[in-house]
């Protein structure tokens, strides 16, 4: 049963249940208001023929009962016996608690009881006459009011039936509106599940629960869709990046069939050029390596000093370089991976020296409320490099005569990241570039 058949059936039987319920509770209210009216008639009518006014018998006791409502009276003798007073041609059979209530001393002692003559169905009010004097019975067939409650609650039924009716349909159509968003979000999942492609987005109307889901759906297939078109960039990137050094693998393998032909300075430079491209391969492999665990490593999250992260990568960057290199400090602490943060200093400061080629000047590193900035005194970013430099194998027209594979400052973008944080780059005052990232806010530990 799917879930418009089952907000339907919800629908009805809700109705069907307030339905039956109000049904229930106006038929017994109307029942004790005709019995009521019946009661105060047939009284009436007793103390009007215990005071000798019998012409009452001749008109309906209610409006209910009708012409047919005619009343009936009898006398009932101290000795038993009964006596017609007037009214219908009926004799009304006479219980031992009647002949009893004939019997009592206290005048006025009523009760009513319902009694069947000839397959007819009376209400019998007897009444007291007091001091064994015998008893007055005045009594209305009840027929016509039966059959108009029969009536009553056939009608209540079919109402019932009829508001359950109307609701199941009122809550099918209802239920289809409802669930017509989340059919076609059924649909484009189940898309994308079997193809990894989806049909467009979903259409977001109104600020329901519903809503939000389209919404929220519609945000996890844009990125969904931004994923992809990142994986098959990165395949592409690959791909060119590989071309190069797998060419000129390839032609010094071809070579290589000839090796004793050549002579010893030749076979040399070749065996040279093979050691240079295979290690070409070897660091863009661990740099591609790098950049995917950026994201993703499983490093466990620990209270980080920044100022010791800075200090053990410009440590080492130091020893690999030989430059200097200047530290600047608060004592701001993060929650964070310690090895990822020293990987994208060390990446900063690696960057920086290559690009300061005269190693005139120190290289500058800052740190301040969670963010890392690293300055060098090189030529600087051109316009067209600044918003693109943390791109993946980007490299700058002015760059591209040095080594690397254009990854490490798109490692540093995956740790900042994987921080909550963003990167920046602008050029220095006085000749060269600043580039660094700031953690986010929220990983800042007190007291920094």
């Amino acid at each position: 049963m799917n879930l418009g058949t089952r907000l339907a059936l919800a629908f009805a039987l809700v109705a069907a249940f307030v339905a039956g319920v109000v049904g229930v509770l106006g038929f017994h209210s109307a029942v004790e208001r005709v019995v009521d009216e019946v009661n105060r008639g047939l009284q009436t009518a007793s103390t009007a023929v215990i005071d000798g006014h019998h012409g009452v018998l001749h008109h309906p006791v209610s409006d209910v009962t009708g012409d047919e409502g005619r009343l009936t009276a009898q006398r009932i003798e101290p000795g038993g016996g009964v006596t017609p007073l007037g009214g219908r041609a009926v004799t009304f059979p006479v219980s031992d608690a009647d002949r009893a209530l004939a019997a009592e001393s206290a005048r006025g002692a009523t009760r009513t009881a319902e009694v069947i003559v000839r397959h007819d169905t009376y209400r019998v009010l007897t009444t007291s006459l007091g001091d064994g004097a015998g008893a007055v019975q005045v009594g209305i067939d009840v027929n016509r009011s039966r059959q108009v409650m029969s009536g009553l609650a056939k009608e209540i039924a079919l109402l019932t039936l009829l508001v359950t009716a109307v609701a199941a349909g009122l809550g099918w159509v209802l239920a289809r509106r409802i669930t017509r968003r989340l059919v076609r979000l059924t649909a484009i999942a189940e898309e994308v599940s079997a193809t990894g492609l989806g049909a467009g987005e979903v259409p977001v109307e109104g600020r329901d629960e519903v809503a939000r889901l389209s919404s929220s759906f519609n945000t996890m297939l844009r990125r969904l869709a931004d994923s992809r078109e990142a994986q098959e960039r990165l395949i592409q990137d690959i791909a060119h990046e590989f071309r190069t050094p797998l060419t000129s693998l390839r032609t010094n393998a071809t070579v290589l069939h000839r090796l004793d032909q050549l002579r010893p300075e030749s076979r040399a430079r070749l065996l040279a050029d093979v050691e240079g491209e295979t290690r070409e391969l070897s660091h863009l492999v661990n740099e591609l390596i790098a950049l995917a665990l950026a994201r993703g490593t499983d490093e466990e999250e620990t209270d980080v000093e920044l100022a010791e992260v800075v200090r053990n990568a410009a440590a080492r960057a130091q020893r690999r370089t030989e430059r200097e290199i200047n530290v600047e400090s608060d004592r701001t602490r993060v929650r964070g991976q310690r090895l990822a943060l020293e990987r994208a200093v060390g990446n900063l400061l690696e960057n920086a020296a290559k690009f300061d080629t005269d190693g005139a000047g120190p290289i500058d590193v800052e740190v301040r409320a969670g963010t890392i900035a690293v300055s060098d005194r090189g030529p600087g970013l051109g316009a067209e490099d600044l918003g693109r430099i943390f791109d993946r194998f980007y490299r700058a027209d002015a760059s591209r005569s040095l080594p690397g594979s254009g990854l490490g400052l798109a490692i540093v973008a995956g740790i900042a990241e994987a921080h909550d944080g963003t990167t920046f780059a602008r050029n220095r005052a006085g000749g060269g570039a600043t580039i660094g990232f700031t953690i986010a806010s929220g990983r800042l530990l007190p007291g920094c």
